[in-house]
């Protein structure tokens, strides 16, 4: 795979691009392809369709976090959220009774309030971004962490933590199971 990368850079270098160019046009395909997801969430109106959306959201952003150099947040990015939270909200949907009813009211008469909040608040995090000096921090060396410390620190210092998540989960399994389970008469 890097044969190939490296095999295309030194083409587009022939053509006078700079040698990360497939790297970053990836991550603008990425970052796009987040957003347009992220706009299927908000505007579908079929349920299911906005939780496959969020899964392949939360996946690009999955990406996101590979080219940032932060593989841990990327697999558990995938494996929480994608596996699980999107799984559960599926499982949720499905044993909905009546979740298609026409009596079901599927729009938001909120709506302008709702974009006009959110183009405030996407115009205070562009002010935001603008305004901090991303480069300086940049600068500074940032402390490297490996899995492999992640995994020790996980399975020493917070097993206790770790475990009770466990079987709070576990409960909600059960009690996932529970209340969709069909009582027979």
């Amino acid at each position: 795979m890097n044969g190939l990368i490296q095999l295309l850079n030194n083409l587009l270098n022939n053509y006078g691009l700079q040698q990360g160019f497939i790297a970053q046009a990836s991550f603008y395909v990425i970052a796009a392809l987040a957003v347009v997801f992220a706009l299927g969430v908000v505007s579908s109106r079929n349920i299911f369709h906005c939780a496959i959306y969020l899964a392949l959201t939360l996946f690009c952003i999955a990406g996101v976090y590979l080219f940032l150099n932060a593989e841990f947040l990327a697999v558990v990015q995938v494996l929480i959220y994608v596996g699980a939270i999107v799984t559960l909200f599926l499982f949720a949907i499905m044993l909905t009774a009546n979740i298609g009813d026409r009596t079901i009211r599927h729009t938001n008469k909120q709506a302008l309030a709702g974009g006009v909040i959110a183009v405030i608040i996407s115009a205070l995090f562009i002010f935001i971004i603008i305004g901090d000096p991303w480069r300086k921090n940049l600068a500074q060396p940032q402390p490297s962490l490996t899995l492999q410390e992640i995994g020790k620190s996980l399975m020493s210092d917070y097993a206790l933590p770790f475990e009770v998540i466990s079987l709070i989960l576990l409960a909600a399994l059960v009690g996932a199971i529970v209340i969709g389970r069909v009582k027979k008469e």
